[in-house]
């Protein structure tokens, strides 16, 4: 779909330059961001469902281990799933206000540089330290919300994904500002969550991270008045 939206626009992209939406279309945009979510989040998550997979297969329920590790990865996606509805609302909106481009990105640098300052911001609050340091940490995560069985894996699934949304969820919506179907964007988003989470000195590239997206968000806020 990407290649054909930066392309001709005749294949598997062209339902998205319809004039109006109903509910079929709007299904595709959920399935493509719940996708697009699932692709970029679940290796970030890989580091808890490993080590709570190798946990299991030493206990008494060893011969589930499979299943209560799918349950783990369920109950994950089921949070950026209920994220991707929101994620699919929001372009329908910010569309609708001519501040999407019909190549899904930012057509407004005003409202491009309000997205990168909100998200650089964040990145310097309390609430995302403490839910990084929950993503960074996933072993004590396990140990501080354990249950048991396999509806036990699906609600770590779940816990983990709200700590790891309240973690990305600026940074996702930085999507609307490179582009939700540039491929290159999103792996670069991907990449940087997951050496956020799991790289020695990722909660120092996340600061990090967090002034260079101010300072981009400035300078495209300054281009909006000048």
């Amino acid at each position: 779909m990407a290649r054909d939206m930066y392309g001709a626009m005749t294949g598997s992209s062209a339902w998205m330059m319809a004039g109006t939406w109903d509910a079929r279309r709007l299904a595709l945009l959920f399935a493509m961001w719940v996708v697009m979510m699932a692709g970029m989040m679940l290796p970030s998550a890989a580091p808890a469902a490993l080590i709570y997979g190798a946990v299991i297969r030493r206990s008494p329920e060893g011969g589930r281990a499979t299943a209560h590790v799918y349950a783990f990865a369920g109950g994950y996606l089921l949070v950026w799933t209920f994220f991707s509805l929101l994620a699919t609302v929001l372009q329908r909106v910010l569309a609708n206000a001519l501040l999407l481009s019909p190549m899904m990105e930012s057509r407004d640098p005003l409202f491009g540089g309000v997205l990168l300052v909100a998200a650089g911001v964040y990145q310097f609050t309390p609430y995302k330290r403490s839910c990084l340091n929950v993503c960074r940490s996933p072993a004590e995560f396990l140990i501080r919300h354990w249950r048991p069985g396999v509806a036990g894996g699906f609600y770590l699934g779940v816990v983990n994904g709200l700590f790891c949304l309240g973690c990305c969820w600026a940074l996702m919506l930085l999507l609307f500002v490179g582009g939700v179907m540039n491929l290159w964007w999103i792996a670069a988003l991907t990449i940087f969550v997951l050496l956020e989470k799991v790289a020695p000195r990722g909660a120092q590239g996340g600061r990090l991270s967090g002034v260079l997206l101010a300072g981009m968000g400035l300078w495209s806020l300054a281009r909006a008045f000048l």
